[in-house]
C-alpha cells in the first residue's frame, strides 16, 4: 500500500503517466478496488484511468480542461483590430492600449491575443541597440539637413582653468557640428551672448555659402539656452533665429526642455575634446591657443576616424554625400568671438541720415568745440 494519498504524489512526481500505468496494470491484475487501496485513491479515478488506457502510454496524459464553447471569445475582427495596433505600437503593453484607444476588451483578453500572435516582447531595446538605429537613421540623411550647435562651459576643466586664469584663456567655447558627417567648427568667446551666438552662426553660413552648400533643406539644432532664443519672456524670434532663417528654406529649431540626448552629436564632441585638447594641451598665450584650436578641428575633421561612423573621417563622408565638395569646407577657421566682435563695432562707419560716423579727436580740436557742448544743429554739419 502506498503510504502517501494519490493525488499528493501527483502533485510531485514529473511524468504522470507512468504512475497511472502502474495503477492500470495492478487494477488489471488484482482489481479496481484492490488497486484504489494500494495506491491510497478513489475507486472512481482507478475506473476512470482503467477507461481510458488503450494500451499506449498517451491515452493516460492528462486532458485539457479548456470549455469546449467560448461564448464570449472575442471575434476574428476584433482580434484583427488588436494585431493592427500592436503591431504600430510594439512597445506599448496591453493595458496601455486599452486605456490609449478606448478598446472594449478586458486586459487579460489583449494581452491573450498578443500573446498568441507573438507580438509581445520579453526585453527592452537594450541601449546600444536604439543607438545603431539611429546611426543607421542619420547616415541616410542629405548633407547638412541637421546640424547641432551648442556651447561648453570651460572652467569645469582642472588642466585648463590655471591657464585660463592665468593668460586670459576664453571661458566658453561654441560648437557646430554637421550630423550626418560629423564635421566639426569652432568658435571661443568669454562670456555666452546671444550676440555672439548670432556672430559665430554669420561666420559659419558665410563659409558654407562660399563652399557652395546648398542651406535651402537646412536645419540648425540647439537648446534652448538664452544665446540662441533669447529671453524667456520674448514674444518674437531672437536674432539668432531671424539670421539663421534669412537663408531661404534654412530653419532654427530647438529641443524639447530637459531633452538633453537631442544634442547627443555635439555632446560627444565636447566629452572628446575634453581628454583629447584642454586636458593635455599647454596654451603660451591666446594667439597659441587658436593655433591648436585650428590644428585640433583641422585633424578632427580630415584625419580622426570615428568609430561610430563606418571608421571613417568627417571629410571621407562629405565625400561619400558629394564627391564634388569645395577642399576649403572643412578648414573654417576658428574665432575669438569677442575680439571679432570689437573689431566690427570699431570699424569706420560711413555717415548717413540717422547714424554719422563719430568725429575724430582732430577734427573737433580744429572746429574749436574741444571741451565744449556741441549745439544740436551743428553735429549734423560736422
Amino acid at each position: 500500500m502506498c503510504p502517501y494519498p494519490y493525488y499528493t504524489v501527483m502533485r510531485e512526481v514529473t511524468a504522470p503517466k507512468h504512475l497511472r500505468l502502474r495503477m492500470v496494470l495492478y487494477a488489471k491484475s488484482h482489481g479496481i478496488k484492490p488497486a484504489a487501496n494500494a495506491f491510497a485513491t478513489s475507486v472512481k479515478t482507478v475506473r476512470k484511468w482503467v477507461r481510458r488506457f488503450d494500451g499506449t502510454l498517451g491515452s493516460l496524459e492528462s486532458r485539457s480542461r479548456r470549455p469546449h464553447r467560448q461564448p464570449r471569445k472575442l471575434s476574428v475582427v476584433a482580434e484583427r483590430k488588436i494585431v493592427d495596433l500592436k503591431k504600430k505600437v510594439r512597445s506599448w503593453a496591453a493595458k496601455r492600449l486599452k486605456d490609449q484607444f478606448d478598446l472594449p476588451y478586458s486586459v487579460k483578453a489583449i494581452r491573450r491575443v498578443c500573446r498568441d500572435y507573438r507580438l509581445t516582447r520579453k526585453y527592452r531595446r537594450r541601449k546600444h541597440q536604439t543607438k545603431r538605429l539611429l546611426r543607421e537613421v542619420k547616415k541616410q540623411w542629405a548633407l547638412f539637413q541637421q546640424s547641432d550647435i551648442d556651447t561648453k562651459d570651460l572652467c569645469d576643466i582642472p588642466e585648463y582653468w590655471t591657464q585660463m586664469q592665468d593668460r586670459a584663456m576664453p571661458r566658453y567655447q561654441y560648437t557646430f557640428r554637421e550630423v550626418t558627417s560629423g564635421l566639426l567648427f569652432l568658435g571661443f568667446s568669454n562670456e555666452l551672448s546671444l550676440t555672439y551666438s548670432e556672430l559665430f552662426a554669420r561666420q559659419i553660413i558665410s563659409h558654407l555659402q562660399a563652399c557652395g552648400i546648398d542651406l535651402s533643406k537646412a536645419t540648425w539644432q540647439s537648446d534652448n539656452g538664452s544665446e540662441f532664443v533669447g529671453s524667456w519672456q520674448a514674444k518674437e524670434d531672437s536674432a539668432f533665429t531671424k539670421l539663421v532663417e534669412s537663408v531661404p528654406g534654412q530653419k532654427h529649431r530647438t529641443i524639447p526642455p530637459g531633452a538633453h540626448r537631442f544634442q547627443a552629436d555635439v555632446e560627444t564632441v565636447h566629452n572628446l575634446m575634453e581628454g583629447e585638447f584642454y586636458e593635455i594641451e599647454y596654451f603660451r598665450d591666446r594667439a597659441a591657443f587658436l593655433q591648436k584650436a585650428t590644428w585640433y578641428q583641422a585633424f578632427f575633421n580630415l584625419a580622426r576616424k570615428n568609430s561610430a561612423k563606418e571608421n571613417k573621417t568627417p571629410w571621407e563622408l562629405i565625400l561619400e554625400k558629394k564627391s564634388t565638395a569645395d577642399p576649403r569646407l572643412p578648414l573654417f577657421k576658428p574665432v575669438f568671438l569677442d575680439e571679432l566682435y570689437h573689431q566690427r563695432l570699431h570699424s569706420t562707419a560711413p555717415g548717413g541720415y540717422d547714424v554719422w560716423a563719430l568725429p575724430s579727436f582732430g577734427a573737433i580740436a580744429d572746429c574749436g568745440l574741444k571741451g565744449k557742448r556741441v549745439p544740436w544743429s551743428r553735429r549734423h554739419r560736422m
